[in-house]
């Protein structure tokens, strides 16, 4: 099967399984190539040989260890150089259940490394190009705890606040530059996430559980339509635009000169 015609190419990290292989074949669907990016360079291999066979795009692959700095700067260098990139999905992250007294302390700085510090390099990366051609998509893959981040565990909460964060400050700083920005907060996703996070997903109510595949057609729909934050479970999307309403609303009361009322002292008889 050959597949007529250049959509570009989509990078996508944390490829090799998961989320991250269904977006590959999604992408490879539409007629995206690819560069898929993932640790383990055997099942990596074996996800671009499928594709290709099946999509007849061409697929370029790279193990890296995104912890490592030099890795970062190789992945670094091919999106600022290669003008045929369309589209950066940031995936690649994993996750943690553990309370903070049983987290060992050196995973956590492994995980801050991949969710947090990868997506930042990486997006640095990609923007300047994308805004010099004036088209590009970044996908930030987030989570609903970084809406909810007592959930799991703080760390891991506090890395999918920050993709969300980034998102949001992204997309106003590129308002008007034809790039993109979508951040996808999933919620309990039937991949291998909760094995790492030490929390089987067969321990999971299955009603939490959404398939990869939902996922990303979700996901990818909602990209389409043009929307900024697609959370697939979420039936009523009105609790997401009353929060950001909320959010929004505090804005011109966060910062004063004076304390607020409510904190000055109770004056005594």
């Amino acid at each position: 099967m050959e597949i007529s015609g250049n959509k570009g190419t989509v990078v996508i990290t944390g490829a090799s399984s998961g989320i991250g292989a269904v977006y590959a074949d999604r992408f490879a669907a539409r007629g995206h190539n690819l560069i898929l990016v993932a640790r383990n360079r055997e099942r990596l291999d074996n996800v671009a040989s499928d594709l290709i066979s099946r999509h007849g795009v061409r697929v370029d692959t790279i193990a890296a260890d995104l912890t490592r700095n030099a890795d970062l700067k190789d992945i670094e260098e091919i999106l600022s150089q290669d003008s045929d990139i369309t589209h950066l999905v940031n995936n690649a992250g994993f996750g943690s259940a553990a309370p903070l007294e049983t987290a060992a302390v050196d995973e956590m700085q492994q995980m801050i490394a991949i969710n947090v510090t990868a997506v930042m390099r990486l997006t640095y990366a990609a923007i300047p190009a994308f805004k010099a051609r004036g088209r590009g998509t970044v996908i930030n893959i987030s989570s609903i705890v970084a809406i909810g981040p007592e959930i799991l565990n703080g760390v891991y909460g506090g890395t999918k606040s920050f993709v969300l964060s980034f998102s949001h400050s992204l997309r106003k700083e590129l308002d008007g530059t034809g790039v993109n920005v979508q951040v996808v907060l999933p919620g309990a996703t039937g991949t291998d996430f909760w094995n790492v996070a030490g929390l089987p997903v067969s321990e999971l109510p299955e009603t939490w559980v959404m398939s990869a595949n939902d996922l990303v057609d979700a996901a990818l729909i909602g990209l389409d339509r043009g929307e900024f934050a697609t959370i697939p479970s979420l039936k009523d999307q009105e609790e997401w635009e009353a929060w950001e309403t909320a959010r929004q609303a505090m804005f011109p009361h966060l910062s004063s000169s004076r304390p607020a009322e409510r904190y000055k002292a109770l004056e005594t008889a």
